[in-house]
């Protein structure tokens, strides 16, 4: 099954190319599951999509959301989402993945709380009339971070923490000593830091936060740290006890009205003993056992909403976390056809669904399907493989999808995010990132002075 460009122009099309393939992906065409309510721990989302947290690298240095990222969420509120899950916010200064992450502090909560009061005014401006305003309201997750192995808080300079030595990934990431290895201590108290966060957020006006714990940064890797010594590595029961500790001590610090979510990786796609969800002999196959096992944990210790993801952005085998038509530079294209990557993708979803029962499941995978997404997003939320269908890079594109699903009943093919991985690549460039072919008029000129920046950077360190 190679790699293919997206060239369906029909649903038709899109169906007999799965059934050839013999694929495990329903479609369907009675949208009116995405109207529903989908309750949420003390409270309820008005509709069963989700706007996933896709980071702009665009703060201000403080921490606090700039313009760029007020309008941002003012246009994904606009657009519809029922649950709007916003981007990486770290709880250390050494814990951002670059100098303009996300940051609520003592000092800059109130403009958080200002940029609440901007969702939920965009939100009630965008269905005004027959109380659609009050029912509309959408619920704002804050996901909390720390990058970790991938953590670079000044400039352009890797200032990696890991939990492990890892002879794949510290070759590219910096890490060079076992100084880079973070103490018992450390994450002792890093829960500590979590929990303030969280009360901040919830100050400011969010309805819960994320305990973040995917794409290999430092919570993600702590659950694969079999060659760890101590209380956070070896077994099971020590690799996710930083999680559920601090679970469980956000939950009992921030009460019963506020969500606790966690986004995590069901499946490392990295070799063993340094991986996830995966089998011993094989990194490309998946084993259930601990990720199943994590979502029980996780509910018993106070998750009330849970993202699964999968793979590392950031090394191998990117068709694992986001399929894609084109790659980033020097990411290898793949030897799968993207419609395999979202089989596996949303069985993966299917069996987190399973585990955690009544508790919603937000679903990924769906980009690349453009116009036809929404078919398989009903197909999955009416067989109850997910709560809620997740949209991440279509939001940079496409922020008005969710009101044009549910109030059109289609998506407009041109509006629909392409997956060329320009987003990316300006990340991966360390600038500030948007969508570089539907908002062009920003991202446009920033890809491009980005690019030769990083590009003149790799000539001098050659």
């Amino acid at each position: 099954m190679p790699h293919h460009p997206f060239n369906y122009t029909s649903l038709s099309d899109l169906k007999h190319d799965i059934a050839v393939r013999k694929l495990a992906i329903d479609l369907d065409t009675d949208f009116s599951v995405f109207s529903r309510r989908v309750p949420i721990g003390h409270t309820a989302a008005p509709n069963a999509i989700a706007s996933l947290p896709m980071e702009g690298c665009d703060s201000n240095p403080d921490g606090s959301p700039s313009e760029s990222v007020f309008r941002r969420y003012r246009r994904i509120a606009r657009g519809g989402a029922g649950l709007i899950w916003a981007e990486a916010n770290a709880v250390v200064p050494e814990g951002k993945a670059n100098e303009l992450q996300l940051m609520i502090t003592d000092k800059n909560w109130q403009s958080f709380q200002k940029l609440i009061g901007e969702i939920h005014a965009s939100a009630a401006q965008a269905f005004s009339g027959e109380n659609l305003a009050k029912t509309h309201r959408p619920v704002v997750i804050l996901q909390l971070t720390h990058s970790g192995r991938y953590a670079r808080p000044h400039g352009h300079t890797p200032a990696p923490l890991v939990p492990q030595r890892d002879p794949l990934l510290d070759p590219v990431s910096g890490v060079i000593s076992d100084a880079a290895i973070v103490s018992d201590e450390y994450l002792d108290k890093l829960t500590d830091r979590y929990v303030k966060s969280a009360l901040l957020a919830k100050k400011a006006g969010f309805d819960g936060v994320d305990i973040k714990a995917c794409h290999r940064y430092l919570v993600s890797e702590l659950l694969a740290a079999h060659t760890r010594a101590g209380p956070y590595g070896g077994d099971f029961s020590n690799r996710s006890r930083f999680l559920l500790q601090t679970i469980k001590a956000v939950k009992a610090a921030a009460g019963n009205d506020f969500i606790i979510a966690s986004r995590f990786n069901v499946f490392d796609a990295h070799p063993y003993p340094y991986g996830f969800g995966i089998q011993k002999d094989d990194c490309m196959q998946f084993d259930s056992t601990e990720p199943l096992r994590l979502v029980q944990e996780m509910i018993r210790a106070g998750v009330q909403l849970i993202s699964n993801s999968e793979g590392n952005p950031y090394y191998r085998y990117p068709q694992i976390t986001r399929p894609f038509d084109t790659s980033s530079q020097g990411i290898p294209v793949p030897e799968e056809h993207q419609l395999k990557s979202i089989e596996r993708l949303f069985d993966f979803t299917r069996q987190i669904q399973n585990a955690a029962r009544s508790v919603p499941v937000v679903g990924n995978g769906y980009s690349w399907l453009r116009q036809f997404l929404p078919y398989a997003g009903a197909a999955n939320l009416k067989s109850g493989s997910c709560s809620f269908m997740g949209l991440g890079r279509e939001m940079f594109a496409y922020p008005q999808a969710p009101r044009d699903i549910i109030e059109r009943g289609a998506l407009d093919a041109a509006q629909c995010c392409i997956t060329c991985s320009c987003c990316t690549q300006i990340m991966r460039d360390h600038g500030k990132t948007g969508c570089v072919i539907k908002d062009k008029e920003i991202y446009g000129p920033m890809y491009k002075k980005y690019r030769i920046e990083a590009e003149n950077r790799r000539k001098q360190k050659d």
